[in-house]
């Protein structure tokens, strides 16, 4: 598939919409990937800026999976994608899946986006972003928008608190294309069955407080949406923007440093539309190399942000270090 060339200016052309995708998840989300073992985690932030941003990734939580290659690189060898973990000395037969939101303080709005496992995932060792937030002193109440880059169980379970929206002045900002897709009652017996209810509960309640975008919407002055499909019918990206400094929101387009992006076209098991989501990968970073730009990656290896280079038909992780603080 060729890929087609980005400007700065013009970030995306429209994926084809996914509403008939044929291999949609079996659960809900990216993060039940078969967790072995969960990892009790302590709050943990990392923050820099963006221009007149004020940019934090909170550790929402992290659990030990096994068997990489059940995820990543399914249509590969099992020892090809063992091969491809040792030679970055990573183990063969386990990683870590780490979920990291995002707030961003622009001086007029405090917007976080997703929300990681909420409630339901404080048994475990997740749902720590409250937590994180009250580290680096912002209450919930402060949060005046959320905004989802698309309705899997670990990016909307935080939506939510006791019945109640977490984020009680919030307003909210989500792709149309997801959800429709996932509020569609033609989800019920389907695989996609899961998902539809977590829709249900967590944001079907704030759809009066929402507002739906597409391709090339403005989600607050310096923040603008782009459709990067695939991993979910309607998965969004966000290009940050001020004072000429930029950053990408990447979602879940790539969920692992090395499995996702040294080798872009190998098939995730989660990603609903597998070439749809390869496609998104090899524009997303593309431009991202390109451009020289930073990214926070939800799954990526926290702090979770990063920038890349092309390397070969991918691309070789680099992850933030002091570049922001100096």
């Amino acid at each position: 598939m060729p890929h087609l060339p980005l400007t700065r200016r013009s970030l995306f052309i429209s994926s084809a919409t996914l509403l008939a995708a044929p291999a949609i998840l079996t659960r809900s989300s990216f993060a039940q990937t078969a967790p072995e073992d969960t990892m009790n985690t302590m709050p943990e932030t990392k923050s820099f800026n963006i221009g007149k941003f004020k940019v934090a990734t909170i550790r929402d939580g992290k659990v030990l999976a096994e068997r990489p290659n059940e995820t990543f690189g399914i249509n590969q060898k099992p020892e090809d994608v063992a091969a491809l973990l040792e030679a970055n000395m990573l183990p063969a037969d386990k990683f870590i899946n780490s979920f990291a939101p995002t707030l961003v303080d622009t001086g007029s709005d405090v917007i976080l986006f997703d929300t990681g496992f909420g409630e339901g995932g404080r048994e475990k060792g997740n749902g720590q972003l409250v937590a994180g937030m009250q580290t680096l002193g912002y209450e919930p109440s402060q949060v005046t928008l959320v905004v989802l880059t698309h309705m899997h169980g670990d990016h909307i379970g935080g939506l939510m608190e006791g019945g109640k929206p977490a984020f009680e002045n919030a307003r909210y900002v989500a792709g149309q294309v997801e959800y429709d897709f996932w509020k569609d009652p033609a989800r019920i017996g389907s695989p996609a069955e899961n998902g539809h209810k977590g829709v249900l509960k967590n944001v079907v309640p704030l759809a009066e407080k929402m507002t739906f975008v597409k391709e090339g919407s403005e989600v607050a002055p310096g923040i603008v949406a782009h459709e990067a499909f695939g991993h979910s019918p309607g998965h969004l990206v966000f290009r940050l923007e001020s004072d000429g400094k930029g950053l990408i929101i990447t979602g879940d387009t790539a969920n692992h440093y090395v499995l996702s992006l040294q080798n872009p076209d190998w098939e995730v098991r989660f990603d609903a539309d597998k070439a749809a989501a390869a496609a998104s990968r090899h524009k997303v970073f593309d431009m991202i190399a390109a451009e020289k730009l930073p990214f926070v990656g939800y799954h990526m290896p926290y702090p979770a942000a990063g920038f890349v280079e092309k390397a070969g038909n991918g691309y070789r992780y680099v992850p933030v270090t002091y570049q922001f603080e100096i």
